[in-house]
């Protein structure tokens, strides 16, 4: 019994530590996104609009963002599955948005990013786990 209490404790352990490094490994990713975006405590809209409180998010809404239409009218509500397609070819997800960006093609980066991006609540806050 105390072996098998042991290899969870392991199991939960290994996987809390793989979701930090994932978040860490996107925190670099997000340096590519920097001169437009912002998140965290303090982010201000900049080129792009700042992205915290991403995950759940109408796009679109912002405040003091101005958007195109192609993303007002897109009806996403930002996830996991539509920001990792978005991200990928902003251009083919949302056709006449704004944003000027070829788009992160590799897997691993686009998962670290989005496991990066959507830690942080409305207010900029790391969301408690």
């Amino acid at each position: 019994m105390k072996k098998l209490i042991l290899s969870a404790l392991i199991i939960v352990a290994s996987s809390a530590t793989a979701l930090a490094q994932d978040a860490e490994a996107g925190k670099a990713s997000f340096n590519k996104c920097m001169a437009c975006h912002s998140i965290g405590e303090g982010a201000k809209n900049k080129v792009g609009p700042e992205l915290n409180g991403l995950d759940g998010r109408k796009s679109g809404t912002a405040p003091g963002y101005n958007y195109s239409e192609a993303n007002k009218n897109s009806g996403i509500t930002w996830n996991e599955a539509n920001f990792k397609e978005y991200i990928k070819d902003p251009k083919a997800k949302v056709p006449g948005t704004k944003m000027f960006f070829a788009g992160i093609k590799n897997e691993k980066e686009v998962n670290d990013l989005w496991a990066y991006v959507s830690q942080f609540d409305a207010s900029g806050k790391i969301k408690s786990k």
